[in-house]
């Protein structure tokens, strides 16, 4: 019997190199897990029928010698990221045949790394959502309270991870939704700098927004997923060249000894619950007793993060999905004349909360309003990125509770949607600037739900992000 819940990715491949256990076994395990806890849960919307043959060759690299750190790991990917061959339909009824004709540039990543790929997972309907009840294939329950959400958009990945499903999932983060459930479920979940993981074969929600985000049991695990899929893309406009990342690292890390934190206790007056707030606090202090010198920081545009990525967002959501058509993929609805397909097609292929987005961002970006709204929330969006690069000239981390909020209830939010929105209150700042942001558990309370905090850092100091994870999870 493998011990999955303390299982890492370090030590399965230990476990490996020593014939403890093949990854035959390995697989074999996770996909009894699968099979006993899916139907509850429903963070599997597909379990692929090749794993064991995957597993099979993985463990001819073992023996050939050219094994990875991930070589035989069990992952599971997110329903927007394109596999060849397989389904991926971002969650939607409008995409629900579509078949991948290439990989995404992390596949390709994972495939030259030897993982093994359990399945795809369930998400928010185009990643819209912070609850995963938007999907047009049924919501995902939290595994650590299966009355409450696991997070949204990728909590049918946070869920697989939390449920011993997967040893690492993938997910994607537009706005907090890997972030916010990995607070959910009690994971690690890191947002990387925009840039650094290409976004070439991912379904776009928000282009300027969008990157592809690694979940983890621990902050190592995330650590290695990242390197293994951070890489200049030349295929993608916006992925970072090496030189340019080293350039803008070394710029910004200030010494090998980064230890002053920055908090803005300002933004967290009206909007943090007593329980969230009192374990930051306490947080807060064991980062002291470990070293790190805290400070006030001011960052007065943050507090328009929320409303200004709710204007952005939308208008590239129009934008983006205007391109199912029920013509050339997708979903089709058959009609009278070409305008009547388009009507029928998108009115029955997306779900309401796309429906919403999609007119939200028509509108801003309409004649009459654009300059009202959406120039004006990409003024605001520079002034946010520059005072956080102010901060970054002080400070080596900014450190906030990853969520306002605990779990909710399923069904709690849902007729409701800016309460749903608030949701991504603190992760807004990092995906309009650009920055990179890690949430790490932080304790439970008596009932065993999970607290977790955030830390961000500068442009590509991913690297210091983990080391400081790693320290808080020795401390927490």
């Amino acid at each position: 019997m493998i011990d999955l819940k303390n299982l890492t990715i370090e030590k399965a491949h230990k476990n490996f190199k020593d014939g403890t256990f093949t990854c035959r076994e390995l697989a074999e395990e996770y996909l009894k897990v699968i099979r006993e806890k899916n139907k509850e849960l429903n963070a599997y919307l597909e379990v692929y029928n090749d794993v064991l043959a995957q597993a099979e060759i993985a463990q001819k690299k073992f023996s050939e010698g050219t094994a990875t750190l991930l070589t035989g790991i069990p992952i599971a990917i997110k329903d927007n990221i394109l596999f060849e061959g397989h389904i991926a339909s971002a969650g939607s009824k409008i995409l629900e045949n579509y078949t991948a004709s290439y990989d995404a540039f992390v596949i390709k990543k994972l495939k030259e790394s030897g993982a093994i790929f359990l399945g795809r997972t369930n998400m928010d309907e185009f990643a819209m959502g912070s609850s995963t009840q938007t999907s047009a294939y049924g919501m995902t329950r939290n595994p650590i309270d299966t009355t409450r959400v696991p997070g949204g958009s990728s909590g049918g990945s946070a869920a697989a991870l939390a449920a011993n499903m997967a040893l690492i999932t993938l997910g994607t983060e537009t706005c907090g939704s890997v972030r916010e459930p990995a607070a959910f479920c009690g994971l690690v979940g890191l947002k990387p700098t925009y840039g650094a993981v290409s976004r070439n074969g991912i379904i776009a929600m928000g282009n300027s927004l969008d990157q592809v985000s690694p979940f983890g049991k621990n902050v190592s695990d995330a650590e290695i997923v990242f390197n293994v899929l951070s890489g200049y893309d030349a295929e993608d406009s916006t992925s970072a060249p090496e030189a340019l990342r080293e350039k803008i690292k070394k710029e910004n890390k200030k010494s090998e000894n980064s230890r002053k934190i920055g908090v803005p206790w300002h933004l967290f007056k009206d909007d943090l619950s007593g329980v969230i707030m009192e374990n930051f606090k306490k947080s807060m202090e064991k980062l002291q007793a470990a070293g790190y010198e805290i400070t006030d920081i001011q960052l007065p545009y943050a507090k328009y993060s929320l409303a200004v990525y709710y204007i952005i967002m939308p208008a590239e959501v129009s934008t983006n999905l205007s391109r199912f058509d029920g013509i050339r993929y997708g979903f089709h609805a058959d009609g009278k004349d070409l305008m009547e397909v388009y009507k029928k097609s998108r009115a029955r292929g997306f779900g309401k909360e796309a429906r919403r987005r999609i007119l939200l961002g028509t509108y801003v970006l309409s004649h009459g309003y654009y300059d009202a709204y959406y120039n004006r929330a990409v003024k605001i969006r520079e002034k946010i990125k520059e005072e956080m690069q102010e901060a970054f000239r002080t400070v080596d981390f900014i450190v906030t509770p990853t969520a306002p909020m605990l779990p909710f209830k399923l069904g709690e939010k849902l007729n409701d949607p800016v309460s749903m929105y608030l949701c991504d209150l603190f992760n807004a700042p990092a995906n309009l600037t650009g920055a990179p942001s890690m949430a790490v558990p932080s304790g439970f309370t008596p009932e065993g739900l999970p607290f977790s905090i955030q830390f961000t850092a500068s442009y590509f100091c991913e690297g210091s992000l983990f080391d400081i994870g790693k320290k808080f999870e020795e401390i927490r």
